[in-house]
């Protein structure tokens, strides 16, 4: 039996036999788990990560889609107990967020998870767990179907919220679990003392990363690659120079400029750019090299490869504390990944209030969840450059 006023079924898009399908008729949720919300969808963003369970077989048929959600609390689970300290990495205080009922939150959602099928931001209830989810301004409205695009600048929306916590919560997880770097606002000195490579500048993890390294002073410069286009736009994150990808000789044009880039950032990660970004690392110095999917050492000429360089990946769904099986892979519970995530989450969520992070340019679309289908489609066929997709339902 659902609370008042909540419906047993709704519309949700999940996946089916080769694309993405929208039923009228999923359950509503009836057990909201310990430190988790209910809440009632206004938007959701579109990922690449959607088409890529559909097409990759990673999830089972029928599991409800969607990782971006931002929608009003209208059940609370039992609280739960503190997972980690209050006090960040300087000593300060971090107030762990408190949610209530009535509450406007944005969230990441692990969607299609072979673990809760049922559960997906792509659906008009969906489920959101404390640890990363955000709570909105209150005077952050919704732009409403008038409204056809978002510019970029700092969040000030429901809409522009929802552009964010996929690309928030993976770069953050990059940033401050898997390269080291410390919870701390603007400080004096850099961090470390060498540049930031991200390539793929223009995306929304990299986006995100070229903010949070600026705003936590965490390198001596940030190095972006992307279109030249968007040159203007990334410098505004906080990137110092921006090399174009088109360019063929643009892995010279950066190592005659830069031979110490230590830390590297592969936010498009194809076979193609990480061979490009192995190629930029310095060669005489330790060097670490993130990339989001499934590539290897192996994915890098054997003549290429150099004993200095580690290649590693980061897996934003580890954030949920529990097994995450995805296809054929079995990734084990990571609890240090859940701690250090929640822990940027609080960090960060009332430095996005303040106006200290900006949103993408994000393209508004009318139709809800109707939209969906479509929209992974465009995503799939790469027709979608500099920008999120939003709709509001």
């Amino acid at each position: 039996m659902q609370p008042q006023g909540v419906p047993d079924t709704m519309k949700a898009v999940v996946i089916g036999k080769a694309d993405a399908v929208v039923k009228n008729d999923v359950p509503v949720a009836t057990y909201i788990p310990e430190g988790h919300m209910l809440i009632k969808t206004v938007a959701v963003a579109l990922n690449t990560s959607e088409w890529k369970h559909i097409d990759y077989k990673l999830a089972k048929e029928g599991a409800v889609m969607g990782c971006d959600v931002v929608g009003e609390v209208i059940l609370l689970g039992s609280p739960r107990l503190a997972e980690f300290g209050k006090r960040d990495y300087t000593g300060e205080e971090i107030a762990p967020q408190e949610f209530k009922v009535g509450d406007y939150v944005y969230a990441f959602v692990h969607g299609s998870a072979n673990r809760t099928p049922e559960n997906g931001a792509l659906a008009e209830y969906v489920v959101v767990d404390s640890a990363t989810t955000l709570l909105a301004a209150k005077d952050w409205k919704s732009v409403g179907k008038s409204t056809d695009f978002i510019p970029s600048g700092p969040v000030n929306s429901l809409e522009a919220a929802v552009s964010l916590p996929v690309s928030l919560t993976t770069a953050g997880g990059v940033l401050f679990h898997d390269m080291g770097n410390k919870l701390l606002w603007e400080p004096k000195e850099p961090q470390n003392n060498f540049p930031l490579l991200v390539w793929g500048g223009a995306t929304g993890v990299g986006a995100l990363a070229i903010q949070l390294a600026k705003r936590t002073h965490a390198y001596t410069k940030i190095i972006a690659v992307a279109s030249k286009k968007h040159e203007g736009l990334l410098k505004k994150f906080g990137a110092d120079d921006v090399f174009d990808y088109h360019d063929k000789d643009v892995v010279q044009q950066i190592r005659k400029k830069y031979n110490n880039i230590q830390h590297l950032i592969d936010a498009v990660s194809e076979q193609y750019t990480i061979r490009q970004v192995y190629a930029c690392a310095a060669h005489d110095l330790p060097v670490t090299i993130m990339k989001l999917v499934f590539l290897t050492i192996n994915d890098i000429e054997p003549q290429a490869r150099r004993d200095n360089v580690k290649i590693i990946s980061t897996l934003i769904y580890n954030v949920t504390g529990y097994e995450v099986k995805i296809g054929e892979y079995t990734f084990p519970p990571n609890p240090i990944y859940r701690r250090d995530v929640s822990k940027f989450i609080n960090f960060i969520a009332p430095k996005i209030q303040q106006g200290y992070i900006y949103n993408m340019p994000v393209k508004i679309c009318k139709n809800g969840l109707e939209d969906a289908p479509e929209l992974i489609d465009k995503l799939r066929k790469g027709e979608v450059r500099g920008e999120k997709l939003v709709t509001i339902l």
